[in-house]
């Protein structure tokens, strides 16, 4: 496996919730991004069309090689309210999710994308839909000690981050020299091969990586915190990603989202099955879009 030292680009394979392919362009947007895609012209084209990058438990490609996750499932108990029945989705590289869907390759963004101000001048953010915690993935034992990205740069280790995620940037401005992979699964073998003391994501990501990959006698999980940048405590919620133009589409999905969210019987109902529990339900100021995308984050202590 090579370490990725620049930008990604996107990745061609297309999956859909029907079949293994799908058609060239998003929903009914016909691939031309600007034009304002509205429910009404979802309903005609007969789909929505999600950008993924195939991360577990948020959005990704399941056995049957149909779209599978959290956010999926939000996006199908949404669109269904809105007379829209099938979803279909495109995984692309994370760092690409953003420029795919203002180039009209796709009609929304889930992924779980956390919300932060560079991001929101590019796109518009929903009404969150989860929150979480960042942990660091260390091979058995954790024989460095790490616990914090603190940790990180005191110690001067071997830090991997997926590129385009909200921990690279997190290293980034503190100043943490870190090299990046394509997928979580990538990081997970940096790890387990030694090329890497830590790879660094959110909490509930990690715990499902090494689930999934059979990979609890090589490597382990550190408590889940929340990260600490500049004297300020990071938030992490995250939300469904649209265009800016397409307001009325981004209007009624946070309608019948926000009824999901501030449930939580209906929150549980929809993701619990995906290892989402109340701790990571949006509440409070993560429940404020315009407050994440201002980036006034509180003091740390």
């Amino acid at each position: 496996m090579r370490l990725r030292t620049r930008r990604a680009t996107a990745a061609a394979a297309v999956l859909t919730a029907g079949a293994l392919a799908l058609s060239g362009c998003g929903g009914s947007s016909g691939g031309s991004g600007g034009s304002g895609t509205t429910v009404s012209s979802l309903k005609k084209a007969g789909k929505v069309v999600v950008g993924i990058n195939g991360e577990n438990p948020y959005s990704f490609i399941g056995k049957d090689g149909k779209p599978d996750g959290a956010t999926i499932a939000l996006d199908k108990a949404v669109y269904k309210k809105l007379g829209i029945n099938t979803v279909e989705a495109k995984k692309v590289e994370w760092d690409a999710l953003i420029p795919g869907l203002n180039s009209g390759q796709y009609d929304e963004v889930s992924a779980g994308m956390s919300i932060l101000p560079d991001r929101c001048k590019k796109a518009a953010f929903s009404y969150p839909e989860i929150t979480y915690e960042t942990a660091l993935l260390v091979p058995k034992g954790n024989p460095k000690n790490l616990h914090t990205m603190q940790d990180l740069k005191t110690k001067k280790v071997n830090l991997v981050t997926e590129n385009g995620a909200i921990e690279q940037g997190y290293a980034k401005t503190m100043g943490i020299q870190t090299q990046t992979v394509g997928s979580p699964e990538e990081g997970l073998q940096a790890v387990e091969n030694g090329q890497a003391d830590v790879f660094a994501l959110t909490a509930i990501s990690l715990r499902t990586l090494v689930k999934t990959q059979k990979a609890e006698g090589k490597v382990e999980v550190t408590k889940a915190f929340t990260a600490s940048v500049g004297g300020k405590l990071q938030i992490g919620a995250g939300a469904a990603v649209f265009r800016k133009s397409d307001k009325s589409l981004l209007a009624a999905y946070n309608k019948e989202l926000k009824k999901i969210i501030d449930d939580p019987k209906q929150f549980n109902a929809v993701v619990g099955k995906y290892g989402f529990t109340e701790a990571e339900r949006p509440q409070g100021k993560t429940t404020d879009t315009a407050y994440l995308c201002s980036g006034k984050l509180p003091d740390a202590k």
